[in-house]
């Protein structure tokens, strides 16, 4: 289920996140929401070392290049938009746990 936010961001980042729409032919919100999955991952991988995520900034690096050459299709794209929302999924309730855990 998703929800609507506001959320105020400075002029530069708005330039950034226009640029990616244009070019990954994603929407604003659904680029905003992928950036945000992205650094949950890297951040919980990076808080939590024995935490091994199914997806890494390498993979998605080597994903987005394949996308720019043309050797990927928009339904892959999708595919693996999905692949990062589950993954960043799992990080935050891994987290969550730990963090339960750490507070008895």
């Amino acid at each position: 289920m998703q929800k609507r936010y506001q959320v105020l961001i400075p002029d530069w980042l708005e330039e950034y996140i226009k640029w990616g729409v244009k070019k990954y032919r994603l929407s604003f919100s659904e680029l905003i929401r992928l950036e945000i999955c992205q650094a949950v991952i890297g951040y919980i991988c990076e808080r939590y070392p024995e935490y091994k995520s199914g997806y890494t900034m390498k993979h998605f690096s080597k994903h987005v290049s394949n996308f720019e050459k043309g050797k990927m299709k928009p339904d892959d794209l999708d595919r693996i938009i999905s692949t990062i929302y589950f993954e960043a999924r799992k990080a935050i309730e891994y987290r969550f746990e730990k963090e339960k855990l750490t507070k008895k």
